[in-house]
């Protein structure tokens, strides 16, 4: 398989990973997790979401957040924001880039923001052009790009259409997302295939979900195609409050061993995201699912075989 020198990884887990949790996690230790993940050599960090408390309250302090971060320097620390209003939030805290949510299927659209797609891209298009004018770039997430939990499988052709649009009214790079993680490798290359006519790979990520093993999996296939950026979540925190059974996003943790054990550079310590993991575990009513937190601690010599033990 072709394999990339180097890989982005949009570290996800303070937004994306903690607006999914039950227990309340105080702004202080949302702060020392990203804190954490900043020394572990994260260069993006999206740390918050500038969105209504009554529909995720674990994010209701996210200017206080922001407030207390210890910024590195090569770090960009980005806000999910939903409309006009939150952008300016984001932009007063000192947000360093934002990002946007579109669906691919328009029940789960209504489902998650009350919107139809057209609807939500048209309020989109405003925050692209104020976020322009204040210098900051914009990401946009696209849910169910594989299948939707109210609709089933999604056609490509879709996702290409919403993708080129998002591009149209500003986003500089797209996330396509698995979002109940129902993807298997054959769909991503689908997906991936029809999307290349429509969306340059430089302005493609992936992000996937590992509800049913199959994430890695996923990250392999998004490698062999060309696709170099890949969001994913300390300790594999969260899911999506608006999409029933979907687990955690893609662990970090099980990203990075996937591509250090292919010699692909990120940037980021492996042993510094556990760290920060471990940390906002405590933080939890429940263990992290991340399979290499859950391993025993690997012994250099344990990795010389015997072949007649085999």
């Amino acid at each position: 398989m072709r394999v990339p020198q180097a890989v982005t990884i949009v570290e996800v887990g303070p937004r994306d990973g903690l607006q999914n949790e039950h227990a309340a996690v105080n702004t202080a230790d949302k702060i020392a997790f990203v804190d954490r993940l900043s020394k572990a050599g994260h260069r993006v960090i999206e740390v918050s979401a500038f969105v209504s408390p009554k529909w995720v309250p674990q994010m209701a302090d996210a200017t206080q957040v922001f407030a207390g971060i210890a910024r590195r320097p090569g770090t960009k620390y980005t806000a999910l924001v939903p409309n006009r209003q939150g952008l300016e939030r984001a932009i007063a805290a000192g947000a360093t880039e934002v990002a946007i949510f579109a669906a691919a299927s328009e029940t789960f659209s209504r489902r998650n923001i009350n919107q139809s797609i057209d609807e939500s891209l048209a309020g989109y298009a405003g925050v692209c052009a104020d976020a322009k004018a204040a210098g900051l770039r914009v990401r946009g997430y696209l849910s169910t790009c594989f299948v939707c939990p109210f609709e089933g499988p999604v056609d490509a052709a879709r996702v290409a259409v919403i993708s080129a649009r998002l591009l149209e009214i500003g986003v500089y790079e797209v996330a396509i997302s698995d979002t109940i993680g129902a993807a298997t490798p054959g769909d991503v290359l689908r997906v991936l295939g029809t999307l290349s006519a429509r969306l340059p790979l430089h302005q493609t990520a992936l992000h996937f979900h590992d509800t049913r093993g199959t994430a890695l999996a996923n990250v392999l296939a998004g490698l062999d195609y060309g696709v170099t950026t890949f969001d994913s979540s300390a300790g594999g925190l969260g899911g999506c409050p608006f999409a029933p059974g979907a687990a955690g996003n893609l662990a970090t943790e099980d990203l990075l061993f996937l591509l250090n054990g292919l010699g692909i550079d990120t940037g980021v310590s492996i042993d510094r995201v556990a760290d920060a993991s471990r940390f906002i575990e405590t933080k939890l009513d429940h263990k992290l699912p991340s399979r290499y937190l859950q391993a025993p601690a690997l012994n250099p010599k344990s990795e010389i075989r015997d072949p007649k033990s085999i």
